[in-house]
């Protein structure tokens, strides 16, 4: 069992959607939960670290890549329970937008692969509906 299992308060995770012309970054888990799932970038907040230092920090761990300013997305709220239905993992995620800036798209820590895709074409990725939401936002935001 992890030390996210069974939490007592809800854990703040942040989640960024890096937009490049009209393709968005994509990782795969490489831990769980959701182990080999596709999904946006992003992690756990420190104590001590602002959601936007959280955001940059979690974004270049995983990725590598430096982008522009952050605007606020949306947030989502994941409850999983176990057979039991006691509360096994709980997240409040605050989900950023930003354009890329730089640097080439490496897997880092907690990612399998990265990869470019095309926004009109996220079919094969099988991303929750969460994320699909959350990118129709961010295109809004920075179109």
């Amino acid at each position: 069992m992890s030390d996210r299992e069974y939490p007592q308060r809800p854990i703040v995770g942040i989640g960024i959607v890096v937009i490049k012309g009209n393709q968005v970054l994509l990782c795969r888990r490489g831990k769980a939960p959701n182990i080999g799932s596709w999904t946006l970038p992003g992690g756990a907040q420190d104590v001590g670290e602002t959601c936007e230092d959280a955001a940059r920090r979690e974004l270049a761990e995983e990725t590598a890549l430096v982008v522009g300013d952050l605007h606020f997305c949306a947030h989502v709220d994941t409850i999983r329970r176990d057979a039991a239905g006691r509360v096994q993992f709980h997240y409040t995620i605050l989900d950023f937008a930003a354009r890329w800036q730089s640097g080439e798209a490496v897997a880092g820590s907690d990612v399998s692969e990265v990869e470019w895709a095309d926004m009109d074409a996220l079919e094969p990725y099988a991303l929750w509906s969460e994320a699909h939401r959350i990118i129709g936002i961010a295109r809004g935001l920075l179109a």
